[in-house]
């Protein structure tokens, strides 16, 4: 993968010597429903090499993590046809870096990665009471289709599942332009869920 530089954060690959920085960030971001250690090394277990079906994420500024994102794909869309669906797992971005588009740069890069991987369609959840992080899906064209009651614990707090249909539409079209406001972490949690 190459690297992106953003205005102050570079994005790469994450790898297994970022999962304690990472861990770091999540626990500060989400102390309730933080991914474990081991959630991580299972992810990126799958993350490289042929087969592979995960793409995850580090955003630093200079030796500080500031962000990071990840996404899975699977074998069948939401009609359950053949398309490949994937699934934005998750993303988190420092809060002192709120408001600076590194959400919206992590988002446009899992995106990318999902059109690689030939999906038709990505979902996710947010949490009900994240409007910043929906005002930034609704900006990537992702639509409400549901809800998941009380998916989130320990707090019991409803998901909004949203879906991204044709996410290669992205990559022809102008590019969604971040308006600072809407950017943050993504709640998520567990297996598909998104921090923020």
């Amino acid at each position: 993968m190459t690297t992106v530089t953003t205005q102050a954060a570079v994005l790469r690959e994450m790898r297994w010597w970022d999962i304690d920085p990472v861990l770091a960030l999540e626990k500060a971001l989400f102390p309730e429903d933080a991914w474990s250690r081991g959630m991580f090394w299972s992810e990126l277990a799958h993350a490289r090499g042929p087969g592979s079906t995960r793409r995850y994420l580090v955003a630093y500024d200079g030796e500080r993590l500031v962000g990071y994102g990840g996404l899975a794909v699977a074998g069948t869309d939401s009609e359950g046809g053949d398309a490949v669906a994937a699934d934005v797992q998750t993303i988190a971005v420092a809060r002192d870096q709120w408001g600076t588009g590194l959400g919206a740069r992590l988002l446009t890069e899992l995106l990318r990665h999902a059109t690689a991987f030939e999906a038709t369609e990505v979902m996710l959840e947010v949490r009900v009471d994240n409007t910043r992080a929906q005002k930034l899906y609704e900006r990537f064209g992702f639509e409400p289709i549901g809800f998941r009651r009380g998916y989130y614990q320990p707090g019991n707090v409803d998901a909004l599942v949203m879906r991204l249909s044709d996410p290669s539409a992205l990559s022809r079209a102008p590019h969604p332009s971040p308006n600072g406001r809407a950017d943050g972490p993504v709640n998520g949690v567990q297996g598909t869920e998104i921090h923020g």
